[in-house]
């Protein structure tokens, strides 16, 4: 396992809104190299706008980011000089896992996977090829390399998902709700690969409402609600009668 002191997230600050509606109030969170940190809350949280503003698929509007060393202030609504490079370097050290998947329709699995390596890194096909076939292997996928996603179960489109964020190399992976768009018997083969992920050391922020996954892998749960985090506590705590009353309600009707 990974050092767990060494600091791959901070937040500090960190607001956003969409026209009146202020969606972050003031976030703040750190997370150290190879913790899992599962955020859960009610719809209207915030919790998907969060992970969204870490990877600046929303532009945050105040607050500091810093993730695996590299360190910006939210500008608003536009990226100005030095803070549009320092977001490229974060993508690059950093992938995402949508609910929706978000595959190429046109392109194999394979394909899917090897994209980034090809045309962002520059990596030879050949050479692509060899780690997709073997990061496609690696969530059990390798015998859908030719398949095209139209041909893929929901959960199979999400493993080549991980396996496509996993071909880059990223240092975190923010996961937005990996499994709520899949049939509850096709969660499971997704959620076991999230966990491997885990013990393997991998730095993970997770939005998802899956309180087996919760409780079983996360070393810290992030409660949000209104836009605040509300609590940040271990599991244990988290799902025992030690939880706020607000915890404790959110959980009955999740269960």
């Amino acid at each position: 396992m990974m050092d767990k002191q060494h600091c791959m997230v901070r937040v500090h600050g960190l607001v956003k809104w969409f026209g009146d509606n202020v969606v972050l109030r003031g976030v703040d969170l750190t997370v150290s190299q190879g913790e899992v940190v599962v955020i859960m809350g009610p719809s209207g949280s915030g919790k998907t706008t969060f992970i969204r503003s870490l990877n600046f698929l929303e532009l945050p509007d105040q607050g500091d980011i810093e993730i695996a060393g590299i360190a910006l202030q939210a500008q608003g609504a536009k990226l100005r000089g030095d803070a549009r490079h320092k977001v490229q370097a974060i993508r690059r050290k950093t992938a995402m896992v949508f609910q929706s998947f978000n595959l190429f329709p046109h392109m194999t699995a394979l394909a899917n996977v090897i994209e980034g390596l090809v045309s962002v890194k520059g990596m030879k096909k050949k050479q692509a090829n060899e780690r997709g076939l073997a990061l496609l292997e690696r969530v059990g996928l390798r015998h859908k390399a030719d398949a095209y996603p139209g041909k893929l179960s929901g959960g199979q489109k999400q493993r080549v998902a991980i396996a496509r964020a996993l071909a880059m190399e990223p240092q975190v992976i923010f996961f937005d709700e990996p499994t709520s768009a899949l049939d509850p018997e096709l969660r499971d083969d997704v959620l076991q690969v999230m966990r491997e992920l885990a013990e393997a050391g991998m730095t993970m922020l997770v939005v998802t409402h899956e309180t087996r996954f919760a409780r079983d892998v996360a070393d810290r749960i992030v409660f949000m609600e209104g836009g605040h985090i509300v609590e940040d506590t271990t599991p244990d705590v988290f799902f025992s009668e030690a939880a706020s009353e607000r915890c404790r309600q959110f959980l009955r009707r999740v269960d």
